[in-house]
């Protein structure tokens, strides 16, 4: 899933947003969605506030935490 980076300030984790369209059929529209992610950073990557990454899901690694960063997608 690709996704932006919001907060690097917790250790080796990140705060990402995840960004959808939502179809409503009353109104026959789309309307945006956008929900927060924890995911777990690993070392061998550096990651930013505003840098475009691809996170995958794995088992819970913390309470919120069960993604993890697979590496940065270049622009």
């Amino acid at each position: 899933m690709e996704v932006m980076v919001e907060k690097v300030r917790m250790n080796r984790t990140a705060v990402v947003v995840h960004e959808y369209l939502h179809y409503v059929p009353k109104y026959m529209r789309y309307e945006r969605r956008r929900k927060k992610k924890h995911a777990r950073v690993p070392p061998c990557i550096d990651v930013k506030p505003g840098d475009r990454v691809i996170i995958g899901e794995t088992r819970p690694l913390a309470k919120s935490v069960s993604f993890v960063v697979l590496g940065k997608v270049e622009r």
